[in-house]
């Protein structure tokens, strides 16, 4: 799958540790897929990392986008376990 990182999106990827394979594996096959509260045309993908305990990694994306463009990325706190 090709995608663009946006800057704040590769800062957070350096700043949170998140292996790209992790963020590539969301993408690709998430668990859950949400529509964005604030902005329904942005995707949030989410699944589980079972390299970081079950961790659930969110990442948020511009399907509108070609390549895809992946705006932000983090370990959503309130869905551990849970995707």
């Amino acid at each position: 799958m090709q995608y663009a990182l946006s800057r704040h999106a590769q800062f957070r990827l350096a700043e949170r540790k998140i292996a790209l394979a992790w963020l590539e594996r969301v993408l690709v096959s998430p668990q859950r897929t949400e529509a964005d509260p604030d902005e329904p045309a942005l995707e949030h993908r989410l699944a589980a990392i079972p390299e970081c305990g079950g961790r659930v990694l969110r990442v948020v994306c511009d399907p509108r986008q070609n390549p895809l463009k992946i705006v932000t990325v983090h370990f959503a706190r309130s869905m551990k376990g849970k995707p």
